[in-house]
Parts: C-alpha cells; sequence; structure tokens
C-alpha cells in the first residue's frame, strides 16, 4: 500500500504531516524525505495519523528518528488521530526493554503487523 504525505505548515515554525496510508519499509524514505526538506525553523513536527493503516518497524524509526532531531535543536514532535491498531504499535514499542527481543526486523514486523489487522 503507499503512502501519500500531505505537508501543511502552521506558520514558520510549525509543521504538519498527514499520513494516508502504509508507513513501511517501501515508503519510510518518502517520508524521510519529506521531513528532511523541511524548513530549518520547524521546531514542532505534528503527524496526523488519521487515515494512516500500517505502521512497520521502518515507519517507527523515521517517526523516533524525527523526535530524536528536533529534540537536539529544541523541537517537539507529536501524534494525532491514531488508529486503534497504530496505537497499539505505539504503546508495544513503549513497552518494550532496552534490549532486542526479536531475531530480526521481519519478525518484528509480522509482529507489530498482527496488532493492525
Amino acid at each position: 500500500m503507499p503512502l501519500d504525505i500531505e505537508v501543511g505548515e502552521n506558520g514558520e515554525e510549525a509543521a504538519r504531516l498527514s499520513l494516508d496510508g502504509s508507513l513501511d519499509s517501501d515508503t519510510a524514505p518518502k517520508l524521510e524525505q519529506y521531513i528532511g526538506n523541511l524548513n530549518d525553523s520547524v521546531k514542532a513536527i505534528v503527524f496526523d495519523m488519521k487515515e494512516l493503516k500500517f505502521i512497520s518497524s521502518a515507519g517507527l524509526r523515521v517517526i523516533f528518528s524525527t523526535l530524536k532531531k528536533q529534540k537536539a535543536k529544541g523541537g517537539k514532535v507529536a501524534v494525532s488521530n491514531m488508529s486503534p491498531g497504530v496505537k497499539k504499535v505505539f504503546e508495544i514499542v513503549k513497552a518494550l526493554p532496552d534490549f532486542t527481543v526479536f531475531a530480526n526486523t521481519e519478525e518484528m514486523d509480522n509482529y507489530l503487523a498482527q496488532f493492525q489487522k
């Protein structure tokens, strides 16, 4: 499933990225590119996930990488309108300890996919 991204800037320091479709290993680079093209003055990024149907570990990596970069420059990241399946993935990841639980990315993605069906 493809990923459509609608970028709406709210002033010079905030951007809203509305995600529609699937955020996975095939589409994560597209989101990274959109984020990379945002003005450096953007201090707040909001991911509107109302239409996001699926997120894999590659998608999570983009979200958390964005959070790390924004924090480093004093900015913020927020998510909104998560479907129950996508929200469950974020809850699972937050609950995981700091060590590897899955043997590989495919195993993790399969596990996460089960909560989004």
